[in-house]
């Protein structure tokens, strides 16, 4: 069994970057290359195991950045912590700020904006066992461009 740890958080020097961070976890860039998205980092708080069958990470958009345009199986359980922006649901975009939540069903296309005088820092909670995020095949855009509302809206 885990050892009982506790997990510091600090905000670095605004002169840095004024990104929010906890200590001594690493950040990733995300996602992945060859994908499309901008100024996002991840940091995973709790790791799934045999005894919290989920995993919480931490997603942070630097002003006027975003994730990736994915969907998977799994659901999403989001926070807002920090700043405001807007997220593509499905086929519509909310207005989404600090403690916000949502909920993203499954095979539901999304996508994370940050505003651009904003940072937008947020609560991921997912299943530990999941599957890789999907995206969006030329299909995919053809028919979600068909919704005039998000033509604008998403980078792919």
């Amino acid at each position: 069994m885990k050892q009982p740890i506790k997990k510091q958080f600090f905000k670095k020097d605004a002169k840095e970057s004024g990104a929010y961070r906890w200590a001594d976890l690493p950040v990733k860039d995300y996602p992945a290359a060859g994908t499309r998205s901008q100024g996002m980092t991840k940091q995973v708080l709790f790791d799934a195991d045999e005894h919290l069958l989920s995993e919480l990470r931490y997603f942070e958009a630097e002003p006027g950045g975003y994730s990736a345009l994915e969907r998977h199986d799994h659901i999403h359980a989001v926070l807002i912590l920090r700043g405001h922006g807007k997220v593509l649901m499905g086929d519509h975009i909310e207005d989404v700020a600090q403690y916000d939540t949502l909920y993203i069903p499954p095979q539901t296309w999304h996508q994370f904006y940050a505003a651009e005088d904003a940072h937008l820092g947020f609560l991921c909670l997912v299943n530990g066992e999941r599957d890789r995020p999907a995206r969006p095949t030329e299909a995919d855009i053809a028919e979600l461009q068909k919704n005039t509302a998000i033509t604008d809206f998403i980078r792919w």
